[in-house]
């Protein structure tokens, strides 16, 4: 999987370029029931926090999954994570891509996020 990011002037740098077990990308910190696959992330930022987990072991990866409910998983040298407003990944095979359980399209694809778009309300 090449995951790439978009700097300011337009131009793409290669982030990653690796077998990957999964690649997240999140505007807030938690998923699927509180899993802290993003402990940085921030709605309000205007970036992108991208956890791509490499090829690892199974058993290491097993072991590994606990730590993810606590945002621990960042210390693990085969995890990587960065931020960017816009991320474009490419596979060799096309990939389905999903958000928040849902279908939405195959790879390649950009990913992004503008900041302020949504209104939220809060106490």
């Amino acid at each position: 999987m090449k995951i790439s990011t978009r700097s300011e002037a337009g131009l793409w740098t290669l982030r990653s370029d690796q077998p990957t077990i999964l690649a997240a990308f999140a505007n807030t910190s938690t998923y699927g029931g509180g899993m802290k696959i993003a402990p940085q992330a921030k709605a309000d930022d205007g970036q992108l926090d991208v956890c791509v987990i490499a090829g690892m072991d199974p058993f290491k990866l097993a072991c590994m999954f606990p730590s993810v409910y606590f945002g621990r998983h960042l210390r693990i040298r085969e995890v990587e994570y960065f931020q960017s407003e816009c991320t474009r990944v490419e596979v060799e095979a096309p990939l389905d891509i999903y958000a928040d359980g849902e279908y939405v399209c195959p790879t390649p694809v950009e990913i992004t996020v503008q900041r302020g778009l949504l209104k939220v309300l809060a106490p």
